[in-house]
């Protein structure tokens, strides 16, 4: 009966011994913010990722919160420049020296994010995060691009597997074009969509293709204005004015257009894979991008995490310990089966099972051919392949000098930002 008693009396203690431990760890616990834009996939995963950080890491807490992508900028920079919002943010890495610029973000501690680590165990293309010796932020994923095309679509245009080149993917659109009596698209070849993907498209892959580049080596000049460039963008704009094999906008998105099943082929990132998985009736497969002349290009980019300017002190040291784990190889294959974007390290994208997978593959393959554009500001210098294509196409305008045109405006934006 002693020993029983006793017994007894040592559980008591061991249970409000752990309570007492409980209650301490978390009374003491740090409160860390995170932000992203909304988008459901994204969200759920780091939802995921949060619960399993929590987990090992009782003494941290971490609050997510999203926004939608339109308000997304103007909230994040309201926020942290009133000493608000998310201790750790995630940007595209095109808006890198926006953020610098306007003191939203600050560079990673060396000691937790060694340089000759980042730069032996991720991706290349990490190293436009890295200005004046300092890194500003890592991605937990990157992206390319490949061509999605509807199965039942190509049959049923006697068609079989995907275009291999540039020239058959011209004709392959003709043949998967549909119009009524008066001219009007039914069905599109491929879905032109310049504010999604094929500004991208054009820069990064065909201007590559025909001989060029987009900028010069160190990005402080437009080097698009020639042959090349307008050989690149008479191609893209030729699907609608010369071929006419689908309008830009066509269902609003070209995205939209092909989960309709009425686009025979898009263009799109490996975070589509899932919106197209969900779509009833899509049946659909991916391929790498066609090649030309037997080379191939493709576009690399992603999203970054960052330290804000507002993170100090046990915040910031919380908030680079939950950088370190989104930037693991656990949290990147998390991402992969969660999102569908690709691992930032070689280590985890480039094994078989990935590789070979029939819709992540051929992105993943592309990595090994695609280039990152190193932008000054995203917005605007996407806007001048819009507008370019926009001149030919609805104001009659030459390639060349549309291309003139906008890249005048543009070079203004690169001698302002590297002139101060």
């Amino acid at each position: 009966m002693e020993d029983t008693l006793k017994n007894i009396k040592l559980f008591l203690f061991s249970i409000i011994g752990s309570i007492f431990i409980f209650s301490s760890i978390t009374a003491n616990a740090v409160e860390i913010e995170y932000w992203q834009y909304t988008y459901k996939a994204r969200v759920e995963a780091i939802d995921k990722l949060i619960a399993n950080f929590e987990k090992a890491n009782p003494d941290i807490t971490v609050k997510h919160t999203s926004f939608p992508y339109a308000d997304y900028r103007k909230k994040v920079s309201i926020a942290i420049s009133s000493g608000d919002g998310p201790d750790l943010v995630q940007l595209y890495y095109g808006w890198l020296n926006d953020y610098r610029d306007g003191g939203l973000i600050q560079p990673l501690p060396k000691d937790t994010f060694p340089h000759d680590e980042i730069e032996s165990n991720f991706f290349k293309m990490v190293s436009s995060m890295k200005v004046d010796g300092d890194y500003w932020g890592l991605p937990t994923a990157v992206r390319s691009l490949a061509l999605f095309y509807n199965n039942d679509l190509f049959s049923e245009a006697g068609l079989s597997g995907p275009p291999e080149t540039l020239d058959q993917m011209v004709e392959y659109a003709k043949k998967l074009t549909k119009t009524d009596s008066a001219g009007n698209y039914i069905q599109v070849g491929f879905a032109v969509d310049t504010d999604g993907q094929d500004h991208h498209f054009w820069r990064e892959v065909l201007i590559r293709h025909f001989g060029g580049q987009p900028y010069s080596n160190d990005g402080q000049k437009v080097t698009y204005n020639t042959d090349a460039g307008a050989e690149a963008l008479k191609y893209l704009t030729d699907f609608e004015k010369t071929h006419k094999t689908g309008s830009n906008g066509f269902m609003n998105r070209g995205q939209d257009a092909f989960a309709a099943g009425k686009a025979g082929m898009v263009l799109d990132g490996s975070f589509r894979i899932s919106k197209f998985n969900k779509t009833d009736g899509l049946n659909f497969s991916i391929s790498e991008l066609p090649g030309h002349n037997g080379t191939r290009y493709n576009f690399s980019s992603f999203w970054a995490n960052a330290l804000s300017t507002k993170a100090k002190g046990e915040k910031k040291e919380a908030a680079a310990k939950f950088l370190k784990y989104l930037t693991s190889e656990e949290a990147m294959q998390v991402w992969l089966d969660t999102v569908g974007e690709l691992p930032a390290k070689p280590s985890v994208a480039l094994v078989d099972a990935n590789k070979g997978h029939p819709q992540y593959g051929p992105f993943i393959r592309g990595l090994d051919y695609a280039t990152a554009t190193t932008f000054i500001s995203e917005k605007p210098q996407r806007q001048s392949v819009i507008d370019s294509y926009d001149m030919v196409v609805l104001q009659g305008m030459s390639p060349e000098d549309a291309l003139a045109k906008v890249a005048k405006k543009e070079q203004e934006l690169l001698d302002d930002f590297f002139g101060n």
